[in-house]
């Protein structure tokens, strides 16, 4: 009886498998097929220029694309630093009484929806980067290589850091369920070697790191393409000059999110919107792998 269970129980899992690879096959089709047009026109085209002109019906869109990487990146370096040092300080510091009350306020975080992310970043998080981040440093000259804020200060630099508050719990979830995990001989083992708690914060961090190569690529996947709190505080401004952080751009969900209800009234920008999301799908996707095979040569 138990193993027919066992039977049915894995069936369905890998029907559910199944299901999903379809779903994922189903939607990367359509991406494909509704870009079609433009990828007959003009094949690589849009993906390296920044030309964004509907009149002329010429879409370009590398400043979004750059926009998106530099944005999701910037983002994941900043959430690494704040899930590793959250998952540390809740596995290794912080007393047994307490963990209950900070991981459910930890887990509160991560279900915030995003728009209201989105108004805290454009009416305080925007401002306060740029009155005490953005307009220091562009005071001692650095302008020319950091661009210029705009007055509300909506940024690639804004967006990166609201990105990064939003997917850290996420990351540090996974990351701290893992941490708390490693087997108690492992810890024993190494302090029985007469090493310091930060060297064996260091150790077990290395002994999980698959885990956190894991965590920072679904924080990358959720970066990518997290759209409302984005394009509320990332400024909506066609930049070609998206590597200079203290200014307004676009990334890919957000130009998908300005444009598309616009999109109808011209005969290629449907496409060329299309073509950008499978752009961008293709680039979380390598990202992931990367990561992971990464982890596991490691």
């Amino acid at each position: 009886m138990g193993s027919k269970r066992s039977t049915d129980f894995f069936c369905l899992a890998s029907a559910f498998n199944v299901v999903l690879m379809l779903s994922v096959a189903l939607v990367v089709s359509v991406l494909v097929l509704r870009s079609l047009p433009i990828i007959h026109r003009d094949g690589v085209y849009p993906l390296v220029t920044s030309v964004w002109n509907p009149t002329r019906e010429e879409y370009g869109f590398l400043f979004a694309l750059g926009g998106t990487l530099v944005t999701a990146s910037l983002a994941l370096l900043i959430s690494l630093a704040l899930s590793v040092g959250s998952a540390v300080a809740y596995a290794e510091f912080i007393p047994q009484k307490l963990r209950p009350a900070v991981k459910n306020f930890m887990d509160l975080a991560a279900s915030i929806p995003s728009v209201v992310y989105g108004l805290w970043g454009l009416r305080v998080l925007s401002p306060f980067l740029r009155s005490y981040l953005m307009e220091p440093l562009s005071a001692l000259g650095l302008s020319g290589v950091l661009g210029v804020p705009s007055p509300a200060g909506t940024s690639f630099l804004s967006a990166s850091v609201l990105l990064a508050i939003m997917v850290t719990p996420f990351a540090s979830s996974i990351i701290r369920e893992r941490l708390l995990a490693v087997p108690m001989h492992v810890r024993e083992a190494l302090y029985s070697l007469g090493l310091t708690k930060p060297e064996v914060i260091l150790l077990e961090l290395r002994y999980i790191r698959r885990s956190v190569l894991t965590a920072m690529a679904i924080a990358f996947s959720r970066a990518v393409g997290e759209t409302a709190a984005v394009a509320m505080v990332v400024g909506n401004t066609i930049n070609p000059n998206f590597f200079r952080v203290f200014s307004p751009g676009y990334t890919i969900s957000s130009l998908i999110a300005d444009q598309y209800p616009n999109a109808e009234a011209y005969y290629y920008m449907v496409p060329a919107l299309f073509y950008a999301a499978l752009a961008m799908f293709a680039v979380g996707f390598a990202v992931n792998v990367l990561l992971l095979r990464y982890g596991e040569r490691r």
